[in-house]
């Protein structure tokens, strides 16, 4: 069967933030008033589950079956495209998971590589992704690169070079690292039917410069729709206006950094400004003291305030 692969990822996906209740376990039910916010608050109708946002590596394999069967239910006739990330330490599990996304009617997968035992050379990394990509063809595939988080220190140029001849499915790569150059000649590499999407959200602009195409991220939970508007001015020609807003995200985050910013503090400014009960991160990570969550959103509404 030929991978349904017709279809560009383009403008903004969100990366979506994992709902637990105050005991510690998953709440599927808030992910329905979730994909409305998003859709209807934000403008948002593309996302990728069980990412880093997501906390995909403290989950369990249940959990993110779980998290991704309700995403795709509650997002039927709502999203446009829905990315499911199935990246783990072992081959097994994430071939595991990347049947289960094929099966449960998901749009495309992402894989990050393992960071425990790290391969050592593009070439060992693009094998490690040819073996998860086989196992579910019918589906977009996109290599997820996030050095920071992995450790690996492979280009994601030297792991894109030629893939699509190792991975007929390949399409495209959530580059979220800060090397541009990297980024840049992976553009200058890529075939018409991929899609680069850029994920270093207070970078955007630059990333858009290069040749991205769209973008994944956390702040585009809350902070959408503004991106989108930076993306538009962009695209117009307007870098006054498009740098006006990308200097008001990297105040923000700035902001937030000095409070300790990571991905507890993102979670609860994301409660915060959408007011959906998405509960505490899971530990070792820990919940944003309440002082600073408000303080943030009182910064995010400054900066941002509702037309």
């Amino acid at each position: 069967m030929d991978p349904a692969v017709d279809r560009k990822v383009s403008g903004i996906v969100a990366a979506t933030f994992t709902p637990f209740n105050p005991d510690g376990h998953i709440n599927p039910a808030v992910i329905g008033p979730y994909v409305d916010y998003l859709t209807k608050k934000q403008g948002v109708t593309n996302v990728f589950v069980n990412g880093t946002t997501g906390e995909s590596v403290s989950l369990s394999m249940e959990e993110r079956k779980v998290l991704a069967e309700v995403w795709c239910r509650e997002g039927k006739g709502k999203l446009d495209q829905l990315i499911v990330h199935v990246g783990c330490m072992s081959l097994k599990d994430t071939q595991e998971l990347a049947r289960h996304a094929e099966e449960i009617g998901a749009d495309g997968i992402a894989v990050i590589s393992p960071s425990f035992f790290k391969p050592s050379t593009a070439d060992a990394l693009r094998e490690y992704l040819k073996q998860v990509a086989k196992v579910a063809p019918t589906l977009p595939f996109y290599y997820y690169h996030i050095p920071a988080m992995t450790g690996i220190n492979v280009n994601a140029r030297d792991v894109v070079e030629g893939i699509e001849q190792l991975i007929p499915s390949f399409r495209g790569l959530k580059f979220s690292g800060t090397d541009l150059m990297d980024f840049g000649q992976c553009v200058r590499l890529s075939q018409p039917n991929w899609s680069l999407l850029y994920g270093v959200d207070e970078q955007l602009l630059a990333g858009l410069a290069m040749g991205a195409e769209g973008a994944v991220g956390s702040t585009f939970n809350y902070m959408g729709c503004h991106t989108k508007q930076l993306i538009t001015a962009f695209k117009a020609g307007d870098l006054s206006q498009a740098r006006a807003i990308e200097f008001k995200v990297q105040e923000l985050l700035c902001f937030a950094i000095k409070k300790g910013f990571n991905l507890g503090v993102n979670k609860q400014l994301m409660i915060e400004v959408s007011g959906l009960s998405l509960g505490p991160p899971r530990l070792p990570l820990l919940q944003c003291p309440a002082d600073n969550s408000q303080a943030i959103a009182k910064k995010y509404h400054s900066l941002f305030p509702d037309p």
